[in-house]
């Protein structure tokens, strides 16, 4: 039997806005009209745990679509995590089905019901974490694009995909450990209040030395900060070179101007 609780899951996919979306309760007459099944189910087509492949991980820009904060859901007021890297916790998890599958989740991406994605009330979207079920041991790696379980004793809802790699998809629920994995070079492409900013890329070399060569040469000239940022490529670290944050247009046209000026390629532009 499917848990009541997935029933509450509706206002999981109502936080969208053109930046920061706005919560709505979604009552009966809103959910009859938004999704065409009244109960939540497994899908007609079953899979099995081998075909679930875990989420890949990357440095995917944590912008303000679906990241609202605080925001309040069933007279519950939440708040994103902003120092969520070493974020591990222990709850209950629960899963949700064919009838949000489709439809847009709390970043505008569409649900699918087999891919391993979960929805969590206050960590960052998109992230990624390893979640793994205590009972039996098996864990995935999801990807957090949506927002829920609005369930005081429920932590994450995963997909139904991932609760069958889990092994708790007839039962409902499974006591799981949920760890978020740190991913290099997130934090350069996040949105800040009052709307984007952009960052151009300078360089990126497999030697911290090379990258703070240019940091420091293009420092003496530049009128906006110039960082290196570590991230992962295919396995190998990288050091790359950026500049930024600029706070719109004309100062982005400022700044590759003084490359130029100075004898340097104009980067590739940023969200």
């Amino acid at each position: 039997m499917l848990p009541s609780a997935l029933l509450t899951l509706a206002t999981t996919l109502l936080l969208l806005a053109c930046s920061a979306p706005e919560p709505r309760s979604g009552g009966d007459a809103y959910q009859a009209k938004r999704y065409s099944q009244a109960q939540d189910a497994a899908p007609l087509e079953h899979i099995d745990a081998n075909s679930v492949t875990d989420a890949v991980p990357r440095a995917d820009p944590i912008l303000a679509v679906g990241n609202k904060s605080p925001y309040t859901v069933n007279g519950v007021t939440y708040e994103i995590l902003e120092d969520y890297r070493q974020y591990q916790e222990r709850g209950i998890a629960s899963w949700y089905g064919s009838k949000f599958h489709g439809h847009e989740t709390s970043n505008g991406e569409i649900f699918d019901i087999y891919a391993p994605s979960a929805a969590h009330k206050t960590l960052p979207i998109p992230s990624y974490a390893r979640v793994t079920n205590l009972e039996n041991g098996r864990s995935v790696v999801v990807r957090v694009n949506d927002r829920g379980p609005f369930h005081a004793e429920r932590l994450i809802d995963l997909s139904y995909g991932a609760a069958v790699k889990l092994g708790y998809m007839e039962q409902g629920t499974a006591p799981v450990e949920v760890t978020v994995l740190d991913i290099a070079g997130v934090d350069d492409l996040r949105d800040v209040p009052g709307g984007h900013y952009r960052y151009l890329q300078l360089g990126a070399y497999s030697t911290e030395r090379a990258a703070l060569q240019l940091q420091s040469e293009l420092q003496a000239f530049l009128q906006v900060p110039v960082f290196l940022n570590e991230v992962d490529a295919s396995g190998k670290r990288l050091f790359r070179v950026r500049a930024g944050p600029v706070a719109d247009a004309t100062q982005m046209k400022l700044v590759q101007q003084q490359l130029i000026d100075g004898g340097y390629p104009t980067g590739q532009p940023l969200p």
